[in-house]
């Protein structure tokens, strides 16, 4: 049974190798204007590999509209969800606990006040909602961008699935993880910065399951974390790959992480799968839009994988 696990483990190691020598990029390529429909499928759907496309969006008059005294007038008296966290980190390990935002409702112009230090907060602000919610609540923008990327949708047959906004502040982070999306993310103002890791660097990337909870925020100002009752274990990445615990996580020492700077006007597309950090500048506005992906042979093969790796742990 030994010498099993140990031909496993070494399978393990050598299938990310094996796949960057094969396919992946070194860095994340940049296109120059969009492609088109059957040039993206062929060359980044299918292999699943991120690029960053320039004028890709140069005709959206969000690009040059939304600014914050546009954004009042347009917007400023809606209600919308926004994640408060006392640390910047939604949906991310706090200790033992798997701890998601504080959902508050307040009006656009009550964010950008904050945003734009009119109002001060020791907490952290992020309009982040995740079901659409350029579409669902901020329906009055939706004719500054596009509803779809026609290329995208052609090249995959299928509309998107979301629309969303994303707007915060620079202490807002998007801890690791992975989506089962196709994702086209577009940066109105400002810049973020991705860490990306391909679906081949599982075996190096740990899991855990934690308690989920929530932030409160309690009328003091303390955030206190309430735990989600009868709630399943959630299972999340623990580390931060900006600080690793290379002690207690030693097989993300083999893991190969690109790293990219997405600034205004330009477009990631972020291929399904791929585990994702992400941080950003103070008050960048984001649009992005999620496409289902295929649950094809490549999903079969990324469910054997993570089985694999999950059943080793640390190789």
């Amino acid at each position: 049974m030994a010498g099993n696990m140990d031909k496993v483990k070494k399978c393990l190691k050598d299938f990310p190798k094996e796949a960057r020598e094969l396919y992946l990029n070194d860095a994340v390529p940049y296109l120059d204007g969009p492609p088109s429909p059957l040039e993206f499928l062929r060359e980044w759907i299918s292999p699943n590999k991120p690029c960053i496309i320039r004028n890709a969006f140069n005709d959206w008059p969000a690009l040059s509209k939304w600014n914050s005294s546009y954004l009042r007038d347009a917007v400023g008296s809606k209600v919308i969800s926004v994640a408060v966290t006392p640390n910047g980190y939604a949906d991310a390990v706090n200790g033992d606990r798997f701890v998601m935002p504080e959902e508050r409702q307040m009006t656009f112009s009550s964010l950008l006040d904050i945003v734009e230090g009119k109002t001060k907060s020791a907490a952290v602000f992020y309009v982040q909602k995740q079901c659409s919610n350029l579409t669902e609540e901020l329906p009055e923008l939706i004719g500054d961008v596009q509803p779809n990327i026609p290329w995208m949708s052609e090249a995959i047959g299928k509309l998107p699935d979301a629309v969303n906004f994303w707007l915060g502040e620079e202490n807002a982070v998007t801890s690791m993880h992975k989506d089962h999306y196709e994702n086209l993310y577009c940066v109105i103002s400002g810049e973020k910065k991705f860490i990306l890791l391909p679906p081949s660097d599982r075996p190096f990337i740990p899991y855990e399951h934690y308690q989920p909870a929530t932030y409160r925020e309690r009328p003091d100002g303390i955030f206190e974390i309430v735990d989600e009752e009868d709630a399943d274990k959630v299972p999340w990445i623990p580390l931060d790959p900006l600080y690793p615990d290379l002690e207690r996580y030693p097989s993300y020492r083999l893991a190969r992480p690109l790293h990219c700077t997405v600034k205004a006007g330009e477009m990631l597309y972020l291929p399904s799968l791929w585990f994702h950090h992400v941080r950003q500048s103070h008050g960048c506005i984001a649009v992005n839009f999620w496409y289902d992906m295929e649950y094809d042979i490549k999903y079969n093969y990324f469910q054997l994988l993570e089985s694999l790796s999950g059943a080793v742990g640390t190789l």
